[in-house]
């Protein structure tokens, strides 16, 4: 944010923005490739070791080389690039290996917030963060430990986001709900 940005926001009475949290996917994603890399490791080692013709040490030293960078080196990078960062204003998710995506969801625009969780992921208390803005997809934030405490702050920040579009969203939305249970009495 910028000096005039800070000034700004100071004249409104609005506080500054701060980091609420920060966290990327869960760190189980990496059990796989990290037995990948040590099974790579031991075959070409020993297939080094094993083998008497040069030809066929390389191909060796070129396949396991190759299995590290695919299996191991490739789900590594995906998941040290995949951010999600939640401040007081909004939630920032950054991800991407070739082409990089940053999406930004205000708190202030109302939202709905729900998690998903697999076996798996609700054996170590992670899950699939959907946040619904209304629009064609709910954006996902895939994998997050500890899913059901982001899902509480995120409805948290939402409900004290106070914004002329959000109080629309809110009563446009509740308004069916009255006018059904209305013409039911």
């Amino acid at each position: 944010m910028t000096d005039l940005g800070r000034e700004h926001g100071r004249e409104q009475g609005r506080e500054p923005e701060r980091v609420v949290a920060r966290f990327r996917p869960h760190a189980r994603v990496l059990v796989l490739p990290s037995i990948v890399l040590i099974g790579a490791v031991g075959a070409a080692t020993y297939g080094a070791l094993v083998l008497e013709e040069l030809w066929q040490r390389l191909a060796i030293a070129g396949a396991g080389l190759l299995a590290i960078v695919l299996l191991w080196m490739l789900p590594l990078v995906r998941w040290l690039g995949t951010h999600y960062v939640v401040t007081t204003r909004r939630i920032a998710l950054r991800g991407g290996l070739a082409v990089r995506l940053r999406q930004e969801l205000l708190h202030s625009r109302g939202y709905d917030v729900s998690v998903r969780q697999s076996g798996l992921q609700r054996l170590f208390r992670s899950g699939d963060v959907l946040i619904n803005t209304g629009l064609d997809r709910p954006v996902i934030m895939r994998d997050v430990p500890r899913a059901d405490l982001v899902q509480d702050a995120l409805s948290e920040l939402m409900e004290a986001s106070t914004s002329s579009i959000a109080t629309v969203r809110r009563t446009t939305a509740a308004q069916p709900v009255l006018r059904r249970s209305r013409e039911g009495r």
